[in-house]
């Protein structure tokens, strides 16, 4: 299987901000994307956030990517991820917003779906987290209905639709490719028994981890004998923070600062549900939102070794070293990259805007890896795959 790169971008946007910061970063945004497809990428991607003010501005992917696919011919569009709780998005309106997109975009999409981990944005729009993976569960049958179904109708637990014909339908037959976010070992594994792709996400996790990760997602594809869409999606794709300049010194020096601001902060916000979860009081079963400390952390419990961590030892070196980011020169990042393919991933989105590195210091990342890292890594995946 050939390695394939994307370009993911979280839209981050450090304080202190002016009249004009948010325009300016958004236009930045589709100029890089633009490039992406210039030299060589073959996705590009955002997240959908809300609330997260500096870490992420992407609260509406389906306003931007129309915009990026009409000024790019060749990559994907991907969504990482559309949140599928409601209320959210309501899977019907997800259906539709991602077929009237494939059909702009010339089925160029790749549809991603999440259930969220961050507190701001669950309690934010009230929504418990011990329902996520449940309702994200129906939300995901309700949009392939909508998708393949002339006139669909649904009874579930969340969602219920009487028969309708929902349209428009997809370009992409059956339907787009689908992915599910991967955060966990556990979730790695529920995406591989769904015979979807899994996007593991890498910043705040060691390589060797990722790998356990990956290792159970290949474990739960093995046993896929009834996928959740209309075929089976067998890939994995890693993302990660990654700054590519001339030299090692030089990408460290623009790095430094912004790599490890992202890092802490991501922690904070995937950490911030781990300290409020709802748990149930063993004396009388009451049900509250408590420190999880104490309490049962349900379908969140994995983000308990995460509640002592110390953010201290998060330097740049130490994220370099455990492969928790890329930095370097094309030929540093080149090996780093061949680390992330040893992990058994197949597909790496790749996070040049990070923080408030300069806009034409992440063009010159991205054209540096366009021009040097995608054709020695092409070279390397299509060396390993005549070997096996």
């Amino acid at each position: 299987m050939e390695f394939r790169f994307g370009l993911h971008n979280e839209i981050q946007i450090p304080r202190p901000w002016g009249p004009r910061t948010e325009y300016e970063a958004f236009k930045h945004t589709v100029d890089q994307a633009v490039l992406a497809d210039q030299v060589g990428f073959e996705w590009w991607s955002t997240v959908e956030h809300h609330f997260l003010c500096e870490f992420s501005h992407s609260s509406a992917p389906e306003v931007l990517y129309p915009y990026v696919a009409a000024r790019t011919e060749n990559v994907r569009i991907g969504h990482a991820v559309r949140l599928l709780p409601f209320p959210y998005n309501h899977p019907v309106r997800l259906a539709e917003e991602a077929a009237m997109l494939d059909l702009l975009c010339d089925g160029r999409l790749e549809f991603g779906v999440g259930r969220s981990v961050s507190w701001d944005e669950l309690h934010g729009f009230g929504i418990d987290p011990a329902d996520t993976r449940a309702m994200a569960d129906e939300s995901l049958e309700v949009i392939l209905g909508c998708w393949t179904e002339d006139a669909f109708s649904y009874e579930g637990k969340y969602f219920k639709l009487p028969p309708r014909h929902v349209i428009p339908k997809p370009l992409q037959k059956p339907h787009p490719p689908l992915w599910m976010a991967g955060t966990s070992r556990d979730s790695h594994e529920i995406a591989g028994r769904l015979g979807v792709g899994c996007m593991s996400f890498v910043l705040i996790v060691p390589l060797d981890e990722v790998k356990a990760r990956i290792d159970m997602y290949k474990a739960g594809i093995a046993k896929c004998t009834n996928p959740a869409g209309k075929f089976i999606n067998n890939r994995v794709a890693g993302a990660t923070a990654v700054h590519v300049a001339e030299t090692d010194e030089e990408a460290f020096a623009n790095a430094r600062q912004w790599f490890e601001w992202t890092t802490k902060l991501a922690i904070d916000i995937v950490l911030s549900v781990a300290h409020q979860v709802p748990a149930v009081n063993p004396a009388n079963g009451a049900v509250s939102v408590v420190e999880a400390a104490g309490g049962d952390m349900g379908s969140y419990e994995y983000l308990r070794p995460f509640l002592e961590f110390d953010k201290n030892i998060l330097t740049l070196d130490f994220l370099v070293d455990n492969g928790m980011v890329i930095c370097g020169s094309p030929d540093t990042v080149i090996d780093q990259v061949k680390r992330y393919m040893d992990t058994g991933m197949d597909t790496l989105l790749t996070m040049h805007q990070v923080g408030a590195i300069p806009h034409e210091k992440v063009m010159r990342s991205i054209q540096l890896f366009g021009e040097h890292v995608i054709p020695a890594i092409k070279k390397e995946s299509a060396a390993r795959e005549a070997l096996q």
